[in-house]
């Protein structure tokens, strides 16, 4: 059992020891196969075959399988280390000690998006993009999105997500009409005005590589992902009566048979089932602030 943080509680120490074991990984050719992984799965409502990164009732417990390995593999390197979380409904804006040059680093610069600053930075040598949906072998950001200007998700609009006490309806994917818990948090809707479009707004107002299947080119996605695991757990304590939906697997009549996963069926590529990650306390917690 260990501790998930804040990342604005580290210390300095915390900090670098999170960033060296992350560049660690990558130096040793293991953090690409996350990359991999991730844009394998990123399967799209529109595309035939089974989805279960996204857009799909396994969304929360197959990320946070995915968290768990690579927390596995940085703790290889330092055993103190742990994924910390980014409360982006506080920690908002670019001056966030999230983007400063011990952690981060900050902005794309204007020109190409290329980060400049920080231990992710081309220029330094040491993270190298190497499996992109772009051909720029540097890491890019567009914070804020400044051509068409969008905002972080706000605590009141994480909120009405977290009230909503069904896990997930048919017809199971990103669609407008769908009002479950899952897909309300995903957010692939175009609109922000009603509490929708709250994980992937994250992304699209980090921009750059954070954008598309192989967002977790940018260190910054593993922060991401830790507070919607965390918001999973917050929602689980609002509706303990509420369970993962499907619970059992599709008629073969329905359209979406073969496409989604019941809760113990078996998840790729663990081969291990939804319901096996429905709790996180035998892996972990969280110091939540």
């Amino acid at each position: 059992m260990y501790t998930r943080m804040n990342q604005r509680h580290l210390t300095s120490s915390q900090r670098s020891r999170f960033v060296e074991a992350v560049l660690e990984l990558k130096r040793v050719g293991g953090y690409d196969k996350y990359v991999i992984t991730h844009g394998k799965y990123f399967a799209a409502d529109g595309e035939s075959g089974l989805r279960v990164a996204h857009m799909a009732p396994t969304f929360f417990p197959w990320h946070r399988r995915f968290l768990l390995q690579f927390e596995a593999d940085l703790q290889m390197f330092d055993p103190g280390v742990t994924i910390p979380y980014w409360d982006w409904t506080y920690d908002n804006a670019q001056s966030s000690s999230l983007w400063g040059p011990d952690f981060m680093g900050g902005n794309g610069r204007d020109s190409d998006g290329q980060v400049m600053t920080g231990p992710f930075a081309y220029q330094t040598g040491d993270w190298p993009i190497n499996y992109g949906v772009t051909q720029e072998k540097y890491l890019t950001r567009n914070l804020g999105r400044p051509d068409r200007p969008i905002v972080l998700p706000t605590k009141a609009e994480l909120d009405n997500a977290l009230a909503m006490p069904v896990y997930d309806v048919a017809p199971w994917n990103s669609a407008p009409s769908t009002k479950g818990f899952r897909n309300k948090i995903e957010g692939w809707t175009v609109s922000d005005t009603k509490g929708g479009y709250l994980h992937n707004r994250v992304h699209q107002w980090v921009g750059g590589h954070m954008i598309g299947g192989t967002s977790p080119n940018d260190p910054v996605f593993w922060m991401h992902h830790a507070f919607l695991d965390l918001v999973w757990i917050r929602w689980q304590r609002l509706h303990p009566k509420s369970a993962y939906l499907p619970s059992m697997p599709l008629s073969a009549k329905d359209p979406e048979h073969g496409r989604v996963i019941s809760s113990n069926e078996l998840m790729p590529p663990w081969n291990e089932k939804p319901s096996d990650y429905f709790d996180h306390r035998p892996f972990y917690r969280y110091e939540e602030s």
